[in-house]
């Protein structure tokens, strides 16, 4: 495993690169040629995030670089960059490859797979309000902002996912000047970045910019248990019985799936202190000593510090019933094998390479312990996570496929 150091761009340049939140099977989405061109947004105003972005009130402002403040014009273009393929060095995978709409933006596989068809140790994330995470991957704590992030999936070897490199990056630019697919992207370029002179707009930090900018629109806030909250909708016996076990000591959930975005590692324009926390769940135990398997044992990678083998971070539960598989390799098919890995104080993994007990992992979290839970509890539990499922996000128009709906 390979990391990049950027000498004086601070921690969020520490980039592990194979660490990474987008890639996918070599189908890839968009791109490769249509007729669709795209109309450049020629509104001026600044932008507001409740009439732009539709969050609501209740929703803090997100954090957004000083140097790559939200526009209309940016955000179009970032759309169109997300789902277009020829952004990966080899023409065959789009970002949007491995982050699905109809899935809050993450795939369904269980690991994740890049343009040349190798396979990521991990699973893919979603996107789903990936504007309010304080830090981003499952075990980085050093990658604070999507613009940093974005730079391990596109430039990142151990596995290939967009696999531009120094070979084929100018190849890959020259797509976009030659506008490939047709969607008329100097156009769009120049409205994104109308202060960067004509030859300048085309670059990689512009496309990490613009393609930032439109996943901070990727916002979740109108699924039935929020409706519930506005006094929109009715929640069944079960929903609430769920809910107030979710809430409860019994299963202790909230303690890391809490608040507005149900997860502990939240940042905003307002937040005055941000932690972040990144646990071990105890889902292995390979030599009786703590160890997980190679590739994918958290945030030890980076530190190399005993204690913190396996720790992850816990992800927003926001559209969970849509995200499976589940887990940060994706080993856990069902949101039923993810309650009983919690309700046993961790998983017992009885033949092969991985064996051993998780429930006996020194490094395991005091959070995680044996929970009473019948099967009417977890009946009752699933019943609330599928009320967080926002149909509105799967479906929204603004931030669908270009090519496939043609704006």
């Amino acid at each position: 495993m390979r990391w990049l150091w950027q000498a004086g761009s601070g921690l969020g340049a520490v980039l592990l690169t194979g660490v990474a939140l987008l890639a996918t099977s070599v189908s890839g989405c968009g791109g490769g040629g249509t007729d669709l061109v795209a109309t450049p947004s020629q509104d001026n105003t600044a932008w507001n995030w409740h009439t732009d972005a539709a969050l609501p009130s209740t929703f803090p402002i997100p954090a957004v670089p000083a140097d790559n403040p939200m526009s209309r014009a940016k955000v179009a273009l970032g759309r169109y960059l997300f789902y277009d393929k020829q952004l990966s060095g080899n023409g065959t995978l789009a970002c949007a490859g491995c982050h699905f709409q109809d899935k809050a933006f993450t795939d369904g596989r269980t690991v994740a797979r890049g343009s040349t068809g190798e396979d990521h140790p991990r699973n893919a994330q979603g996107l789903a309000n990936v504007a309010f995470n304080a830090t981003l991957t499952w075990a980085n704590p050093l990658l604070l902002t999507l613009e940093r992030q974005m730079e391990t999936p596109l430039f990142g070897e151990h596995p290939v996912e967009m696999g531009i490199n120094s070979a084929n990056r100018a190849q890959v630019l020259q797509r976009f000047r030659d506008d490939v697919s047709g969607v008329g992207y100097p156009a769009l370029f120049a409205a994104a970045f109308p202060e960067l002179p004509a030859a300048e707009r085309v670059s990689l930090a512009s496309i990490i910019k613009a393609i930032s900018a439109f996943q901070r629109t990727m916002l979740s806030a109108d699924s039935k248990y929020h409706r519930w909250q506005r006094g929109e909708a009715t929640l069944t016996a079960a929903e609430m019985r769920g809910m107030n076990l979710f809430n409860g000591e019994q299963a202790e959930c909230f303690h890391c799936h809490t608040g507005f975005n149900f997860n502990d590692q939240v940042r905003h324009a307002s937040s005055r202190f941000v932690s972040t926390p990144f646990h071990n769940t105890g889902l292995y135990n390979i030599d009786g000593k703590g160890g997980f398997p190679v590739l994918n044992r958290g945030v030890f990678e980076l530190s190399q510090i005993s204690r913190d083998m396996g720790k992850f971070r816990a992800p927003s539960l926001r559209n969970v019933a849509v995200t499976a598989p589940y887990m940060h390799d994706g080993s856990k098919a069902t949101l039923e094998e993810v309650l009983d890995h919690y309700a046993a104080g961790g998983t017992v993994t009885a033949h092969g390479p991985y064996a051993g007990d998780g429930r006996a992992n020194p490094y395991k979290s005091d959070l995680i312990s044996l929970i009473s839970l019948s099967a009417q509890d977890k009946a009752d539990l699933i019943a609330f996570l599928k009320t967080l499922t926002d149909e509105t996000l799967l479906t929204n128009p603004k931030l669908a496929d270009p090519f496939a709906t043609g704006s």
